[in-house]
Formats: C-alpha cells, sequence, structure tokens
C-alpha cells in the first residue's frame, strides 16, 4: 500500500498532466496542414516554404474545429482564394487575418456558416473587388482591405460607406484605380448612376381586427435598381407578396392574433448597400381567458389566470355570484406582460372557510369578452359540527350584494349566521358556568354530607352514631381549629360551635355529655 501511494503520489500525478498536454499537441501537430502551427482554438499559417495553396482545414482526428476562434496567415503567395466549403467548419471563428498573401477572389458565400465573425483583416493581398453581400449578414466591427489594387466601380463604393460608419475614428488610406489607372481616394470617390438604395412602407394603417385582411405596400429606389424582399419573420398568417424592381406589395389574409406586435420589413438592396423600412404589426382582437386554477399558497393565497387581449382587457371578479369588491385584502395582481397577454393572480390575504365557494373572472374590451369560474376551498369548517360558523377573518366584505348577476339572497343569510352564532355562543356560556359552580361543590364537600369540610371527630358514645352531627373537629391543626371551642363544626374555613337537643334525637339526660350544655343553662338531676 505504502508503495502504491509513493508511485502515485503528487509527482506522478504532474508527470501525467505533463505527458498528456503533450499529446494533445502532439496529435494537433500531427492533424494541422504542413506550414501551419494549430492549437485548440487557434491556426498559424505563415511559414512560406513549403507554404499552402489551399485554406487550412484540420484532418478528421484534429481537435473539434468549432473550437478555432482565430486563423492568421500571412506570406502565402500561393493561396489565391476562399471558396464556399473552406470555412464551413468553423463556425466559431471570430478573427481571420489573411495578410501579404496572393488572395484574389472571395466566393459570395464564403462566410455563410460564419454568424460570430467580426474581425477581417485583407491587408495586401490582389483583391480587385469586394462584394457587399460576402458580408451583409455580419456585424462587422473591423474590415481591412489597405494595400489591395482595387477597381474604382460601385461593388466598392459600400467600402466607403462602411468605413464612414465606424465607431472609431482612425480611417484607412484607401484608393482605388479608375478606367485611365488612375489612383482615386475611395473618400473622394463618385460614380455617376451609383446610388444606395432606400426602402420606404406607405401603407396607411398598421391596425388591423382579427380575422380581417391588410396589404402593404413598399416604393424603392436607388442605382441599379435594387433588389426588393420582405422580412416576416414567423409570421402565422396567410401571406402573399408581389415585387418588382421600383415597388413590392405584401397581402396578409385571415390575421391570426398571435401575429399582434410582429415586425414585418421592405429590404431594398444593390451592388452599393442595402436599406429596409420596419413596421409592427398590431392586432386588435377580443379577450380570451386561457389559465384558470384552483388556489394556490404562497406567502398569499392566489388564484392564478392568464388573459390574451388586445386592447387590454378590463378584469372583472365575481363570488358566489356577486360582484367581488377589491379591497388591500383581497385584490388582483398582474405580475408579468407579453404585448397582449397577462399573467396574474387574484391575491387573498389569510383567507378562511367563510371565503371558500366559486370565483368568476370575466374579462372585457371593446371587442367581445371571456368568462371562466373556478372552485376555490381554502379551509375546512372548524368543529364537528358542518353548520357551525364563525365570523368572517379580516378580508371582511367582499361582495356587493346591490350588483348581483344571480337571483340570491346573500345578506339574509348572513343576518342567520350571525343569530346562530350568537345563540350557540350563549348556551356554551350557561354549561360553562354549571360546570364551574359543580366543580366548586364536589371539590370543598367531597367529606360531608352538608358541605363540610376539614379533618373531623367522631362522638365515642355508644348510640351517638346516629346524630347527623357525629362529624366533630378533632382539634386538628386546621386554620380555626383554636377557635370555638371543641364542640364546633368547621363548614369550610370557619368553625361554628353546634348543641345538639336531647329531645329531637329522643335519648335521655343521662346519655348527655355534661359538656354539650350551653353555657349558663340549668342541668337536671
Amino acid at each position: 500500500m505504502l508503495s502504491w501511494k509513493k508511485c502515485h503520489g503528487p509527482g506522478m500525478a504532474r508527470l501525467l498532466g505533463f505527458c498528456w498536454l503533450v499529446l494533445i499537441f502532439w496529435r494537433g501537430s500531427q492533424a494541422c496542414p504542413t506550414s501551419c502551427t494549430c492549437s485548440t482554438t487557434r491556426i498559424w499559417c505563415s511559414n512560406p516554404s513549403p507554404g499552402i495553396m489551399a485554406f487550412p482545414r484540420l484532418e478528421p482526428n484534429s481537435p473539434d474545429p468549432e473550437n478555432i476562434t482565430e486563423i492568421y496567415i500571412a506570406k502565402q503567395p500561393r493561396l489565391v482564394s476562399i471558396t464556399e466549403d473552406d470555412l464551413e467548419g468553423y463556425v466559431g471563428l471570430k478573427n481571420l487575418t489573411v495578410v501579404e498573401s496572393g488572395l484574389r477572389t472571395v466566393a459570395l458565400q464564403a462566410f455563410l456558416k460564419n454568424p460570430n465573425l467580426q474581425y477581417i483583416n485583407f491587408t495586401k493581398n490582389k483583391l480587385t473587388s469586394l462584394s457587399r453581400k460576402h458580408f451583409r449578414h455580419l456585424f462587422l466591427t473591423e474590415l481591412t482591405v489597405v494595400g489591395n489594387p482595387l477597381k474604382c466601380s460601385c461593388d466598392i463604393l459600400w467600402i466607403k460607406t462602411f468605413q464612414e460608419t465606424k465607431s472609431n475614428s482612425e480611417t484607412q488610406d484607401l484608393y482605388c484605380t479608375n478606367e485611365n489607372n488612375q489612383k482615386i481616394a475611395l473618400k473622394d470617390l463618385k460614380i455617376p448612376n451609383c446610388v444606395v438604395p432606400s426602402a420606404n412602407l406607405i401603407t396607411p394603417n398598421f391596425t388591423v381586427e382579427e380575422g380581417k385582411s391588410i396589404t402593404l405596400f413598399c416604393n424603392t429606389s436607388g442605382h441599379p435598381a435594387p433588389d426588393v424582399s420582405w422580412e416576416v419573420g414567423n409570421l402565422v398568417s396567410k401571406h402573399m407578396n408581389e415585387t418588382s424592381k421600383a415597388s413590392a406589395s405584401l397581402k396578409i389574409t385571415n390575421i391570426s392574433s398571435d401575429d399582434s406586435g410582429k415586425q414585418i420589413s421592405c429590404v431594398a438592396e444593390n451592388i452599393v448597400g442595402e436599406a429596409q423600412d420596419t413596421v409592427n404589426l398590431t392586432v386588435h382582437f377580443a379577450p380570451t381567458i386561457t389559465f384558470l386554477e384552483s388556489p394556490t399558497s404562497d406567502h398569499h393565497w392566489c388564484i392564478p389566470f392568464t388573459v390574451k387581449g388586445n386592447p387590454k382587457p378590463t378584469l372583472q371578479w365575481f363570488y358566489q355570484g356577486a360582484i367581488l369588491n377589491e379591497s388591500k385584502y383581497i385584490c388582483t395582481k398582474i405580475h408579468v406582460t407579453n404585448h397582449t397577454e397577462y399573467h396574474g393572480c387574484l391575491q387573498l390575504d389569510n383567507p378562511t372557510h367563510m371565503n371558500n365557494g366559486v370565483y368568476t373572472l370575466m374579462a372585457k374590451n371593446e371587442y367581445g369578452k371571456d368568462e371562466k369560474w373556478v372552485q376555490a376551498h381554502f379551509m375546512g369548517r372548524p368543529g364537528i359540527d358542518d353548520d357551525y360558523e364563525t365570523t368572517p377573518n379580516d378580508i371582511g366584505e367582499t361582495t356587493n350584494k346591490s350588483n348581483p348577476i344571480t337571483s340570491t339572497d346573500v345578506s339574509n343569510k348572513d343576518n342567520e349566521d350571525s343569530i346562530t352564532v350568537y345563540v350557540v355562543v350563549g348556551i356554551a356560556a350557561l354549561v360553562c358556568t354549571g360546570l364551574v359552580i359543580m366543580l366548586i361543590i364536589l371539590k370543598f364537600g367531597r367529606h360531608s354530607k352538608f358541605g363540610m369540610k376539614g379533618p373531623s371527630s367522631v362522638i365515642s358514645n355508644d348510640d351517638d352514631s346516629a346524630s347527623p352531627l357525629h362529624h366533630i373537629s378533632n382539634g386538628s391543626n386546621t386554620p380555626s381549629s383554636s377557635e370555638g371551642g371543641p364542640d364546633a363544626v368547621i363548614i369550610g374555613m370557619t368553625k361554628i360551635p353546634v348543641i345538639e337537643n336531647p329531645q329531637y334525637f329522643g335519648i335521655t339526660n343521662s346519655q348527655l355529655k355534661p359538656d354539650t350544655w350551653p353555657r349558663g343553662s340549668p342541668k337536671t338531676a
């Protein structure tokens, strides 16, 4: 075990990591073209001997080409073109540099599969023309073409426009050669009949009701005459376009509410540049309640809903058929708005069983209305008796009884419920009072027939057991045992003197204890 730890310690881990890196670079070098150096994110081809004749491509066993973000090529005189297939594997490419080489042509769709391409440098090559169609789908931040033998034509005039619209102040010293082999600065280039196009949508109203149709018209200008096209995105409604060199139209039929807010663009393009005009389509339609669920509990109780409609619909809730008056304890909350769709809930603060029932939502605008209802149960009734009621909680009075939508007598029901509550509470109070009195009697009278409490002594004469007063204090240390004499009865916490009547019990004078006579009374012989 110790030998295993020695062999597989930190030193061995570092060695294995180093070997793995060497293997990766070795495999990359084996897959990399001749005269180039490759890594997982970069291809660098700057060795002119033997040089490359075609754009570098990685071998099948190379690292994934989509991880390549930069390609740098320099001093490759035999590289004369970039074809449509050369860059298709480098989808993650951001920077492309081909300088001091023999590049003459670039295919129109050479960068079609490189949407992340932002920086291009074609300095000191053999390019005579470069169409803007190569780059129309890219968001270029930098394009450098200094040192190329450009021909003065409409095809390169877009480069002038691009330079003028650059955000930084640094501009390239670009020149082109005219038909007389004169060198002209690109910034001063003016070519007759070479005009940037324009596009203008002339449809008067872009608001339409659902189910109807609308036609959009677009006028264009420019020289050469621009090509006109429509960009409708993911338009759901059925549409058909007609285009010509000067104008175009787009007809949309049976318009769907799902297309409200969609953008529609008219695009005019020629070799000089591109222009477009865009509008937002607004569709008006009646509201629909697309979602209404039973209440859920979070920080508050919530009856969730989703409503669609344009213009924005007004919302009204009903409880048990009567208009629900909203307050700070029960109110409608809209949490998310998505153009014509509204997500929210009816929020209730601490509802009880008194708030159980049917809740109806009505959404309404000038084009129509929609209603849906849901059964809400917040808690069961307290106690065993289902008829037992309690007064409502702090949500308070929530229904407007003056504006019912059905024939319900809500007020009479509330009065009956209140009377029932008062009766039940009164009966309960009486029962509780009786129980308290009985408990007091039982507690203080459990040792005496007459409710007498405390330790007692019994008269020891043989016939005294018949006396009802045979339970007499035995002189124990009660709070009153030292008061009133020995012939006394303790009732509660009070000691009361007691004299037995011999005639009442039918016993002779001789049987009476001498100490049972009252003080000052004569004794009989």
